[in-house]
């Protein structure tokens, strides 16, 4: 075991029996307490985190009062599906497939994006695919700037910078998949006077990975207190699919198979757990830097880049402001 002045990766390990117990305690006390719901309504995208929220809620609640949501449009991986399915069957659960395209068509999401995309590549069409990308933060030598790769119908890859308006134009229309699919969490949840649960992990909480009024929206977020890495033990404890345990994390946003790290995070979850771990408890760089495998300066970049986008989260956590200040008893 690495160990320098106590900091280790064992930081991050849990007791997962005892962390599974408490969660669905105080999931019980929660949708059943304080919200007064019957169940609750989970999003299944065949990731890690959806997967683990919804096999908590069926040991909390039981297998009938969890209902999986299939959300697919357009863009989606067919491995998301197939592993949605794969969960909502393990745990035993009713399942609805709701397919958000025509919603996104008709919103005019697609046709935002491919505006934007044409401002930077004009040839851009149907047929053509593209993702984000973000070089690795230990690479960077200033300001990382997302670029946009795409493919076009003949399998030809290239990649461009994109300028601000245009990126801005491409996140704000992507960000729709992420809105619709949360009215239709709602919706299904007012009908069966259910509660939703949210599942974004401390990571992606903490970090801004989440689109505001979209799935940073939640009646209760079951592990946005668990950094990647514990989402990870937990999920081995549940017996999770092993599949769904060795998949990559991915955004499944874009039409390009893409992972959160090249999407966001710039570096891999594992690290960015530990140096964000390092960030809340006051563990000095080159304490860090042996234990990742990284030096001293690669960490303090990865430090800097954690407090920049913690910076810019601080809009996406941000509550509505009155004009007065105002309670609610």
């Amino acid at each position: 075991m690495d160990v320098i002045s106590g900091f280790s990766r064992d930081v991050l390990v849990l007791d997962a029996r005892a962390e599974v117990d408490r969660i669905v305690d105080t999931l019980r006390k929660q949708v059943l307490g304080t919200l007064r719901r019957r169940g609750v309504v989970v999003g299944l995208s065949g990731g890690i985190d959806s997967s683990v929220v919804a096999t908590l809620c069926t040991r909390a609640f039981g297998k009938d009062k969890v209902l999986g949501l299939f959300m697919p449009e357009r863009d989606s991986s067919g491995d998301s599906l197939r592993l949605g399915r794969r969960v909502a069957a393990q745990l035993g659960i009713d399942s609805v497939l709701e397919d958000i395209a025509p919603a996104l068509e008709a919103i005019g999401a697609y046709r935002r994006q491919m505006e934007a995309i044409r401002t930077v590549v004009p040839d851009y069409s149907e047929g053509w695919k593209c993702k984000l990308v973000l070089n690795s933060v230990l690479e960077s030598k200033g300001l990382n700037i997302t670029r946009l790769t795409f493919q076009d119908p003949e399998g030809k890859v290239d990649t461009v910078r994109l300028p601000i308006t245009a990126y801005l134009q491409i996140v704000a229309a992507t960000n729709y998949k992420q809105r619709i699919r949360k009215m239709t969490e709602y919706y299904h949840a007012d009908r069966l006077g259910y509660a939703v649960a949210g599942t974004p992990n401390r990571l992606e909480y903490d970090q801004g990975f989440f689109v505001k009024q979209g799935d940073g929206v939640a009646d209760l977020m079951p592990i946005v207190h668990l950094y990647k890495t514990q989402v990870y033990q937990l999920a081995e404890y549940l017996g999770v699919d092993e599949e769904i345990r060795r998949r990559p994390p991915t955004t499944d946003t874009f039409s390009m198979a893409q992972s959160q790290e090249e999407f966001y995070f710039a570096l891999p979850y594992h690290l960015t757990d530990l140096c964000l771990y390092a960030v809340n408890n006051g563990v000095r760089a080159d304490e860090v830097a042996d234990v990742a495998g990284l030096t001293g300066h690669e960490v303090e970049k990865v430090f800097k880049d954690l407090a920049a986008k913690r910076r810019a989260a601080r809009y996406l956590h941000a509550q509505p402001l009155p004009s007065v200040p105002m309670t609610v008893d």
